[in-house]
């Protein structure tokens, strides 16, 4: 019975290390020298409108598409000299003309007000990708849907800059 009981902690131990060191990752592609961006729609899905306390879609998609075009002017503003494009609205997917595509995938808003996203670096010229953030849950704060988003967007685009900036 010892021997199952240290064989299940060492097991245990490794597996808690092993989450750990995968939540870690840090994001190690260069993509400092990519100067023309496209920055893609963070798409929250429009069916959870009920689920989030809202009562029609498209006050749900009002405060969405707000959310996402005060995200765009907040990057904007954290990196200049790169010349940053964006999608004008979740159907708008062409980067061209850009070295760099950022897109956003399984963007969710989870109860309690958490952004959870994925974000991937697309080099636009090979349409290849170059690097990844996985899933990443942004903090919850006490307020509403729409401060809540704005602010965690704000941490997405501290990310992307650092990113963007080389690390620096």
């Amino acid at each position: 019975m010892r021997r199952f009981s240290v064989t299940a902690l060492l097991l245990l131990s490794v597996a808690f290390t092993t989450l750990l060191v995968a939540k870690e990752r840090k994001f190690t592609a260069d993509i400092s020298n990519m100067n023309r961006i496209f920055v893609g729609w963070v798409d929250i899905n429009s069916d959870d409108y009920h689920r989030q306390g809202y009562s029609t879609r498209e006050e749900y998609l009002h405060i969405i598409n707000n959310a996402n075009v005060a995200f765009q002017e907040n990057l904007r503003s954290k990196l200049s000299g790169k010349t940053i494009s964006a999608a004008k609205d979740r159907g708008d997917i062409n980067p061209a003309g850009n070295d760099l595509y950022i897109k956003f995938s399984d963007a969710d808003f989870t109860h309690g007000y958490r952004l959870e996203l994925s974000i991937h670096y697309i080099a636009v010229a090979t349409n290849t990708e170059v690097g990844s953030v996985p899933l990443k849950t942004y903090t919850g704060r006490l307020c509403g849907l729409e401060g809540c988003m704005r602010k965690e967007l704000e941490e997405v685009a501290d990310d992307l800059a650092k990113q963007l900036r080389g690390g620096k």
